[in-house]
C-alpha cells in the first residue's frame, strides 16, 4: 500500500475506537512515549498513513496548545473515519485513564492512618520527581540556545512575582514577544505531500470563535450565574487553553485555577498528579480526579466530566480551527518565531511550579529530599518508567509513615 492511498483509506468509528482503547490502556509514560506507540500502531502496523504525513500532524499538534499526543490522536481519527471517527479515537484513548483517576479520587477519601498517610506522601514526592524530570528534559529541547534560555528565566521571574494564573499568562505573551524579536531562524520548507485535512474553513473559522468566546467569556459568565460547575469550568477550560507543550505542564495551571481559589488543598493536588504518573494515556486525565475533589461544583463523576470536557475541548477546539489554514501558517517565519519564545516560557513557568508548589509542599525534611533524589535519578540514570518509580515513591512514603 502505498503512502498516498494510507491517507485516502477509510475505517469504521468502532475500528478506530478499539485502537484507541488499546492505546489508551498499554500506553504508558507521558505525551513523547504516546507518540512513539502512535507511529508504531498507525505507520509501522496497520500503515494508515506514511512517515512524512505522521511527523506533519506531530508538528501541527506540537504548534498548538494542548495535549499533544490526545490531538494527534483526535487528527488520525478524523483522518480515517472523520468527526465521529476523531471522537472515538479521544474517548477510546481517554477513557482508562479517566475511569483510574476518577476511582483514586474516591478511594484517597478513605484512606486514612499511617499507611493511607505515607502513600499519599510519596506519591506528593513522586510528583517532584517527575516534575524535575520534565524541566530537565524541556530545558534541553526547548532552550537550546541564550535567547531562548533568556526567556525562560524572564518567564520563571514572572511567574513567581505575579501568583496565579496572572503570572502564566503574562510569561507566555512575555515569550511570543521575546521569540518575535529574538527567535527568528529559517523557515522550514513546505512539501507538497503535507496532509490536507477534511475540515471546511467556515468550521474552523466557528471553531476558533467558540474557542475565544469560552476563554474570553467564560469568567463573567462564571461571575453572573454564581455557580459552582460553571465557575470549574471556566477554571479549568483557561488551564487546557494555555498548555503550551502539554503533558507536564498543565501542572502549574491546573495548580492556580483550583487550588489557589481553595477549590482543592495543595496535599490533595499533589497526591493525585503523583498517582497520575502511574495510569496510563493522556496526563489531562489528572482534571478529571480534581473535578470529583472539589469543594466547587457538582463533584464526583459529574465534577470529573465538567473538568474532563474543560480541559481537553480548548485544544480540540484550535485544532479544528487551525486545520484548514495550517500548510499557509505554518510557512509564516513571524509564526515560528513567535512558538520558540512561547515554548521557552513554558519552561520557565514549569520551573517555577516545581518549587512552588510541587518542592515547598512535598518536601518537610530530610527523608522526604532523599526520597525524592532517589524517584529522580531513578527517572534520569537508569530510565524506568514512570509508573514504576510511582511504586518505589508509593513505598518509600508508606515506610516514612510506618516508622
Amino acid at each position: 500500500m502505498t503512502q498516498a492511498s494510507t491517507a485516502t483509506a477509510r475505517s469504521t468509528v468502532w475500528e478506530v475506537f478499539r485502537v484507541f482503547l488499546k492505546l489508551g490502556t498499554t500506553s504508558f509514560g507521558g505525551p513523547v512515549a504516546h507518540l512513539g506507540y502512535f507511529r508504531t500502531e498507525f505507520v509501522e502496523r496497520r500503515k494508515w498513513m506514511g512517515d512524512r504525513e505522521y511527523a506533519d500532524l506531530v508538528a501541527l499538534s506540537q504548534f498548538l496548545p494542548g495535549p499533544a499526543s490526545s490531538q494527534v490522536g483526535f487528527g488520525v481519527g478524523l483522518l480515517r473515519a472523520g468527526g465521529w471517527g476523531a471522537v472515538a479515537a479521544f474517548v477510546g484513548f481517554t477513557l482508562p485513564s479517566a475511569v483510574l483517576m476518577v476511582a483514586f479520587a474516591y478511594g484517597a477519601a478513605w484512606i486514612s492512618g499511617p499507611i493511607g498517610d505515607g502513600l499519599l506522601t510519596g506519591l506528593k514526592i513522586v510528583a517532584v520527581a517527575i516534575v524535575a524530570q520534565a524541566v530537565w528534559g524541556m530545558t534541553r529541547t526547548l532552550t537550546p540556545d541564550r535567547p531562548r534560555a533568556g526567556i525562560a528565566v524572564v518567564a520563571l521571574a514572572t511567574a513567581m512575582l505575579l501568583v496565579g494564573s496572572v503570572g502564566q499568562i503574562v510569561a507566555i505573551l512575555i515569550g511570543a514577544i521575546g521569540g518575535l524579536i529574538f527567535c527568528r531562524m529559517a523557515v522550514e520548507e513546505q512539501r507538497p505531500d503535507m496532509l490536507h485535512f477534511p475540515v471546511r474553513r467556515a468550521v474552523g473559522i466557528t471553531s476558533l470563535a467558540v474557542f475565544f468566546l469560552l476563554l474570553v467569556g467564560g469568567p463573567a459568565l462564571a461571575s453572573a450565574t454564581g455557580i459552582g460547575g460553571v465557575a470549574l469550568f471556566d477554571a479549568v477550560y483557561r488551564a487546557g487553553a494555555l498548555v503550551f507543550g502539554g503533558g507536564h505542564v498543565v501542572l502549574p495551571l491546573l495548580q492556580a485555577g483550583v487550588v489557589d481559589p481553595g477549590w482543592v488543598t495543595n496535599a490533595q493536588f499533589l497526591a493525585g498528579y503523583g498517582a497520575a504518573q502511574a495510569v496510563p494515556g493522556p496526563l489531562f486525565t489528572f482534571a478529571g480526579y480534581l473535578g470529583a475533589i472539589s469543594d466547587t461544583g457538582p463533584g464526583g463523576i459529574w465534577g470529573a466530566l465538567i473538568t474532563l470536557i474543560a480541559v481537553f475541548l480548548p485544544g480540540f477546539l484550535l485544532l479544528l480551527g487551525v486545520l484548514p489554514f495550517w500548510n499557509t501558517f505554518r510557512r509564516r517565519a513571524w509564526a515560528q518565531a513567535v512558538m520558540r519564545g512561547a515554548n521557552a516560557a513554558v519552561v520557565g513557568i514549569l520551573a517555577a511550579a516545581l518549587y512552588s508548589p510541587v518542592f515547598t509542599t512535598a518536601i518537610t525534611g530530610p527523608g522526604p529530599f532523599t526520597l525524592a533524589v532517589i524517584c529522580f535519578v531513578l527517572l534520569i540514570s537508569w530510565k524506568l518508567p514512570p509508573w514504576v518509580v510511582v511504586l518505589v515513591g508509593a513505598a518509600g512514603g508508606i515506610l516514612m509513615g510506618l516508622l
